[in-house]
């Protein structure tokens, strides 16, 4: 298994938004990569290896940056969740996730998130394969029987 690293210059060509490194410094955006492979294993795998799991760990890395931004933007408010809000006799409303589940809705919160579930949801769309005779692969058995 191959464990992928950081690679500023791919990212910064990936993700243009992120491209000035005196505005978003190497060391920066290295603490968005190292918390990005708590979501997804840096290590190739059956699911991601090669190329298409450094493209989804520098979209979990850019996404992550992108929700810092919008909450640096915005202190008091969480990305995407409150509808509305009363200050004199405290009324907060929120906005129930849309999407099927929780990390989707959270996904769906910046672009890069959005390009990222894509991805995912185009890794997994033949579903899983765990143990078992290879048979259970295909239509029929090895032999053309079943």
């Amino acid at each position: 298994m191959s464990l992928h690293v950081f690679d500023p210059p791919a990212f910064r060509v990936q993700c243009p938004e992120f491209s000035d490194p005196l505005i978003y410094p190497d060391v920066q955006l290295q603490v968005y990569w190292d918390l990005a492979t708590g979501y997804i294993d840096p290590n190739d795998s059956c699911l991601a290896s090669g190329s298409r799991l450094q493209v989804a760990l520098n979209w979990m890395t850019a996404h992550l940056a992108k929700l810092a931004l919008i909450v640096d933007k915005n202190p008091n408010k969480t990305p995407g969740l409150v509808q509305s809000a009363t200050i004199d006799k405290i009324t907060v409303s929120l906005t129930p996730p849309p999407l099927k589940s929780q990390f989707q809705w959270w996904l769906s919160l910046t672009p890069y998130g959005q390009d990222l579930f894509a991805l995912i949801q185009r890794m997994t769309a033949g579903g899983y394969y765990f143990g078992g005779l290879p048979e259970g692969k295909g239509f029929q058995k090895i032999g053309g029987v079943f």
